[in-house]
């Protein structure tokens, strides 16, 4: 087994230090400069999309099959089912609720990559997985969040949750926090990688430039906390409430998708990238939406930033049950 980086093994470490330094930054009443946030918003974004093998999305359409059972499962079970663990777990919190459905709508498409690769994935199909999603959220993740948090709440018998947020409001925030890393990273990989050579660039400028995304996702940590970290130290059983229903989903997805993945014929290599790319998730974007939309002391926002503290143990626990369950493949299911 391969493993993990320094910097992505240690992640959970990372995220609780800077919890703890945002708390102790507050209890002094010391904050970060505002437009702290925003910058480091977009550049935790900037990695990923320039990683992203946009020219790999043929490979996913060579079994439609399974293409279509990938598109169910990350763009129909995956919101719906975060949407129900949220009501049953946070339907008198409607801020956390909202937080949480934010986490179920963003589709991961960077960490999900080194997952694959521990668990001996087809790197090829989880490349192409995360092409798609990755053009699938530029052009749809505003009318999800404007579905999930608006509309379907009442309908369950929770209140509307941004009744104050309008359509525009969602695009506008997804368009910066989204589209202009997408479009950075898209023109780089577009304009760098002939430049300076495919090797260079996979091999040498992409890890240099993937620790940015730690860092600003723990920049923005440390300022948040440094407004509202006191929730934790008051209110510690908000965070046991919010990971409970997290835990669920990260488990309930990668089970549902490896079953079914299998019993429609997927090798071990798709099956495991398609059931990791399914169970994992784009918190870097929820963080960024919810604090765009609902402000950085918010809830929401709150909600959202207990997502990667969650998803990486269980994603390494469920890397470990993935290479337990390459034994049940024999070598004749080993084409897609």
């Amino acid at each position: 087994m391969k493993r993990l980086a320094f910097l992505d093994r240690y992640l959970t470490l990372w995220i609780l230090a800077a919890m703890a330094a945002g708390v102790a930054l507050g209890a002094f009443g010391a904050h970060l400069p505002a437009v702290v946030v925003p910058i480091g918003l977009i550049v935790m974004m900037y990695p990923p999309f320039a990683r992203v093998r946009y020219e790999a999305l043929p490979a996913v359409l060579r079994n439609l099959r399974l293409f279509a059972l990938s598109l169910v499962q990350n763009w129909a079970i995956g919101p719906v089912l975060m949407f129900g663990l949220a009501a049953l777990f946070l339907h008198d919190k409607p801020a956390f609720f909202a937080g949480l459905v934010m986490v179920g709508l963003a589709r991961c498409i960077a960490m999900v990559i080194v997952w694959n690769d521990l668990a001996g994935g087809d790197r090829e199909y989880a490349a192409a997985l995360v092409a798609f999603n990755s053009l699938f959220q530029i052009f749809g993740y505003a009318a999800y969040a404007w579905l999930f948090i608006t509309v379907l709440p009442p309908l369950i018998g929770m209140p509307s949750l941004a009744v104050h947020l309008s359509f525009v409001d969602v695009v506008k925030n997804v368009a910066l926090y989204l589209g202009l890393p997408f479009a950075a990273g898209a023109l780089t990989r577009a304009f760098v990688r002939p430049c300076i050579g495919i090797e260079r660039y996979d091999e040498r400028f992409v890890p240099r430039i993937a620790p940015l995304t730690l860092v600003a996702l723990l920049v923005t940590i440390v300022a948040m906390f440094a407004l509202q970290g006191h929730r934790i130290v008051e209110r510690p059983v908000d965070v046991v409430q919010i990971a409970v229903p997290l835990v669920l989903y990260f488990v309930a997805m990668f089970f549902i998708s490896f079953a079914t993945s299998k019993r429609m014929g997927a090798s071990y290599g798709a099956n495991t990238a398609l059931s990791l790319t399914a169970a994992s998730n784009n918190f870097e974007l929820a963080i960024a939406v919810c604090i765009a939309l609902f402000g950085i002391t918010s809830g929401e926002a709150f909600a959202a930033v207990i997502g990667p503290l969650v998803e990486v143990p269980v994603m390494l626990a469920l890397v470990n049950v993935a290479l337990r369950m390459k034994h049940t493949y024999s070598p004749f299911q080993e084409s897609v």
